[in-house]
């Protein structure tokens, strides 16, 4: 064996060091004899304690017993880039022990039997079992108590939530700022007091979650972010237990939970929060609900990729305090101009306009004092007081009547601090009537409005507020000839440069209300009134489609309860509303012949890229409609002429009249995307559907629930032109109202093929107040469904269709029948009284607020008549 041993050894020895700490070696490893050379002792013979040397094991093995040995806890570890590996040699029955660096060997190799090699392994498997449990406890002793890491038994309530114990862990992190903030100003505007300012500076910023476990059964979790951009996003809380196949109590949720229901008729949101319970009573399936509803469902409809929307508007709905006539003269020529399309012949060209508004903005940068005249540049007698005279001009311009010189004759008219004094002593005029004043007036940017420069009349981005003023100066040329309504801010007049005030066309007054309505001078007109238009209505959408586009006028018939398109009597019945109001005049190649369709012409009829629909005619529901029926005794039962001789406050009042309506439909541009209309969309609330069969999400179409968008993604959808609706929840808009949603749900399984099922649902609005405004009704609905499947396959078809030669039938063929009932059973809660009881209108909210810390909303009020000064006019 020795002999053996040194001839393996010759082929694999290698030169190795080792020793204490004072003796160093150098030998070669045969029979475990080693011949060292001792190096002499360091110590002094006269010391009186003799310091022995600590031993430390020798890297070297010199024997089977020393590599055997357990590690001393004394010494170090090996270098990581020292490794033992052991080789086996099959056909001399020895294990080789080698320790390298890399490939090359650190030590001498170390030749063992295998019942030493057994030995071995078992020790060093032993010494690394009993290491690895005394690092354990080391670990335990030295874990201390974490409340964001926290596990223990339960103990025998184990049994009811199975196993694992309470777990529960928690992540995140929370930010309080507290401060306090002092500002000065030194504005002169405001009063001493006004000019400081002092308050509290607090704000936090909250961000955690909390997981939660007790046993296998429970879970809980709670996501809590106060950077939320919605409130209803801002927490999420959900409590679930999960019981196991055979227990009465499958599911049990609390929190944020969801509906989801088999039936296609009866819909289960997603967006609630309350609890929820799944249970089981052997082939009986109930599933619970009671909780709070924080969404409310809408469905949108496209066809061919084109979203489509419908609209339904009433006639009071005019665009109000948006479109306003540049003067009389272009809405005598309106209806005159319009009778030509689709080409106008009004003869017009607007070259030139300077808007000007009342300064809400403080903003002071493109500002002048103003004064505006209601009857300047008016060229018929008709359309100005008794104070002037027309010229009988057959255009508007400044010298059209006898007020621009009479007032520009005065210069301390042009004195914003004199000419309330000064025009009071012209002919009467009246303040507010016929002239308004404007200090530091605001000059419109050209992106603040757009003008139709053949029909004269402008549109503003932004209405009006009631209080404002509006007047313009503009320029424009007819048969050839040059005009101009009042004056510019760029003339070079010397008269007319700051702060002298500019003498302008007034197009609104702050009052703007109409005077009171005279029968017997029905078609003259007075003050700014009738330069609003009231013939145009926004259907809130953009970019609208000729051809996919679609406009209908109709008709509340009590008689026969439905809206129809015509009237029941007179020389138009019959007659669509849509060519009676001159809306449809037009082919579709635009040729002089009805069609039954709207007359689709940008600029005039319709401006797509707002959505507003523009009538041909001044008064469609009034002296238009009166003119058409022909007979004032039947024109008095259909004609709604207080909507444009009255304010909408005073014609919304007339319900009888109201019974006109635009209802129709409109598609965006044509895609694979359909807008929602919302955003933040519930996940899984969304459902869509093509031709009645039901798509499959990220497989035909994908869902941006941040967005709200829905993306077609099977092209044969569009390409087939199908109508897809989309079912969702929409929670974009924040409610008040607190809506109460309670239900069941019961399905009966007799085998895998059969199956019934029924469904409740009520759900209940509660109103803040008991005072509810009519469209705002709280509800309390209840809705209940059957529901049945059966399903059966059979052999015989497959069998059948197979024995057909180009065809090779092998799976069974199967027969389904689905049945479903539903009933909507309305109502309204018991807070808005028996009857169910709504407020046309309790003016509670009407107020209107003044500043008072900005000189430019203060006036010099006039002396009241009880006292002698009030007849100074100086």
């Amino acid at each position: 064996m020795t002999k053996l041993r040194n001839i393996l050894l010759s082929a694999v020895i290698a030169f190795a060091g080792a020793g204490s700490l004072y003796a160093q070696t150098d030998a070669i490893q045969t029979s475990g004899n080693v011949r060292a050379k001792e190096e002499p002792a360091s110590w002094e013979e006269n010391d009186s304690v003799k310091m022995a040397p600590l031993q430390v094991n020798r890297y070297e093995q010199q024997n089977y017993e020393q590599l055997s040995q357990p590690k001393s806890s004394m010494d170090l570890k090996d270098p990581d880039n020292i490794k033992t590996d052991v080789e086996y040699l099959p056909d001399l029955g020895y294990y080789i022990v080698h320790t390298k660096i890399g490939d090359v060997d650190v030590s001498t190799p170390y030749l063992m039997t295998e019942e030493e090699y057994k030995e071995y392994s078992e020790l060093q498997d032993m010494q690394a079992y009993w290491q690895k449990k005394i690092s354990e406890v080391e670990h335990d002793n030295e874990k201390k108590f974490d409340i964001t890491d926290m596990k223990f038994d339960i103990g025998p309530a184990d049994k009811i939530f199975g196993p694992g114990g309470v777990q529960l862990k928690m992540q995140g992190s929370a930010e309080m700022k507290f401060g306090w903030k002092r500002q000065h100003v030194d504005n002169p505007s405001l009063t001493k007091k006004a000019q400081t300012s002092n308050g509290l500076d607090f704000d936090q910023n909250i961000q955690a979650s909390v997981n939660a476990s007790v046993g296998d059964k429970m879970k809980f979790n709670l996501n809590y972010n106060t950077k939320s951009s919605f409130d209803y996003d801002r927490q999420n809380l959900k409590l679930a237990y999960k019981g196991k196949e055979d227990d009465i109590i499958q599911s049990l949720e609390a929190g944020n939970v969801s509906l989801n229901l088999k039936s296609s008729l009866i819909h289960g949101p997603q967006a609630l929060f309350g609890i929820k319970t799944d249970m089981q009573f052997g082939k009986l399936r109930v599933q619970a609900l009671l909780s709070q509803q924080n969404s409310e469902s809408r469905t949108v409809s496209s066809k061919g990729g084109a979203q489509t929307t419908s609209f339904e508007i009433t006639a009071d709905s005019y665009d109000e305090n948006k479109h306003f006539f540049l003067g009389y003269f272009f809405r005598d020529n309106y209806e005159r101009a319009m009778q030509t399309l689709p080409y106008i012949a009004s003869g017009v060209q607007i070259t030139k306009v300077e808007v000007w508004i009342t300064n809400k903005r403080a903003n002071y940068e493109r500002s002048r004092n103003i004064i505006a005249f209601t009857d300047l540049g008016e060229n018929r007698s008709e359309h100005i007081s008794g104070n002037w005279t027309a010229t009988n001009s057959p255009a508007a311009y400044n010298k059209a009547n006898s007020l621009y010189a009479t007032v520009t004759a005065d210069p301390s008219v042009r004195d914003i601090q004199m000419a309330t004094t000064a025009l009071s002593g012209l002919n009467g005029m009246t303040g507010g009537e016929d002239f308004e004043k404007v200090e530091s007036a605001r000059l419109l940017n050209n992106s603040e409005y757009t003008v139709n420069t053949s029909l004269g009349y402008i549109t503003l981005r932004q209405a009006l507020r009631q209080d404002e003023v509006l007047a313009v100066a503009y320029e424009y040329t007819y048969a050839g000839q040059v005009y101009q309504v009042g004056e510019f801010s760029t003339d070079g007049n010397e008269s007319l440069r700051a702060p002298n005030a500019l003498i302008l066309k007034m197009l609104k007054s702050s009052g703007n209300a109409p005077h009171p309505y005279d029968p017997a001078r029905r078609g003259q007109h007075y003050g700014t009134w009738d330069l609003m238009m009231k013939n145009v209505y926004s259907l809130g959408a953009s970019s609208l489609q000729n051809d996919k586009f679609e406009l209908y006028v109709m008709y509340r018939n009590d008689s026969v309860g439905t809206n129809v398109q015509y009237l029941p009597e007179s020389q138009i019945q019959g007659k669509q509303l849509l060519r009676v109001l001159r809306l449809d005049c037009l082919d579709q190649k635009n040729n002089k012949s009805p069609d039954g369709k709207f007359d689709f012409l940008e600029g005039y009829t319709v401006n797509a890229s707002t959505g507003r629909i523009i009538f041909p005619v001044l008064e469609p529901f009034g002296s238009s409609l009166r003119e058409a029926i022909g007979n004032d005794a039947i024109a008095d039962k259909y004609v709604f002429q207080e909507l444009y001789d009255s304010t909408l406050v005073v014609a919304e009042e007339l319900s009888e009249k109201n019974k006109f309506t635009l209802t129709g439909k409109y598609k965006g541009s044509a895609g694979g995307q359909i807008q929602l209309g919302a955003m933040n969309v519930p996940r899984g609330s969304v459902t869509v559907t093509a031709g009645g069969a039901t798509l499959t999400e990220n497989v035909d179409y994908t869902v941006d629930y941040t967005m709200g968008t829905v993306t077609i993604l099977n092209q044969g959808i569009l390409d087939a032109g199908t109508n897809v609706d989309v079912k969702l929840e929409n929670q974009s808009t924040f409610s008040m109202q607190r809506k109460s949603l309670v239900g069941a749900n019961l399905e009966y399984q007799f085998n895998k093929d059969l199956s019934i099922g029924g469904t409740i649902m009520h759900l209940t609005e509660k109103p803040l107040t008991t005072k509810v405004n009519t469209g705002s009704e709280p509800l309390s609905n209840t809705v209940w469904g059957v529901n049945g499947s059966w399903r059966t396959e059979f052999m015989w078809l497959t069998n059948a269709l197979d024995k057909i030669p180009w065809i090779k039938a092998t799976q069974p063929s199967s027969f389904q029948v689905n049945a479903e009932f539903a009933q909507l059973i309305p109502g309204h809660t018991k807070d808005v009284g028996k009857a169910g009881t709504a407020y046309l209108d309790d003016f509670e909210s009407t107020n209107t607020n003044i500043d008072i810390h900005y000189p430019a909303y203060w006036k010099l009020a006039s002396t009241p008549a009880a006292f002698e000064e009030a007849s100074l006019s100086n």
